[in-house]
C-alpha cells in the first residue's frame, strides 16, 4: 500500500495528537501540577510523532525497490506513448 508523504505526515500527526489527548486525560487525574501535565503531554506528542515517522522510514527502506518503482507509476512521457499506441482508429462510422 502506498501513502503519499503528505498523507503519512497527517496520519503521524493524528496518532501523536490522540496519544497526547489520552496522556492529558490520564495525567490530569493524577495529583500533579498543571505545568507537569502540560510538559508531559507535549513530550508524549513529540515522541509519538517522531517514533511514527521513524517507523514509516524503516518500512519504506525495507520495501523492495521493484515495488517502490511500481507504486510510483509511469512517467508522463511513458504514459503519453502508451496512450498513442493504444488509440482507437476512429475512422468514418457511416
Amino acid at each position: 500500500m502506498y501513502l503519499s508523504k503528505r498523507l503519512t505526515r497527517a496520519r503521524n500527526l493524528f496518532v501523536a495528537v490522540v496519544n497526547g489527548v489520552m496522556t492529558w486525560i490520564i495525567l490530569i487525574i493524577a495529583p500533579l501540577g498543571l505545568m507537569a501535565v502540560i510538559i508531559n503531554t507535549l513530550l508524549v506528542v513529540v515522541a509519538s510523532y517522531v517514533s511514527a515517522t521513524l517507523a514509516d522510514r524503516v518500512v519504506r527502506y525495507l520495501q523492495p525497490t521493484e515495488q517502490r518503482a511500481e507504486l510510483l507509476g509511469q512517467s508522463r512521457s511513458d504514459l503519453a506513448q502508451t496512450r498513442d499506441d493504444h488509440d482507437l482508429d476512429r475512422g468514418n462510422c457511416f
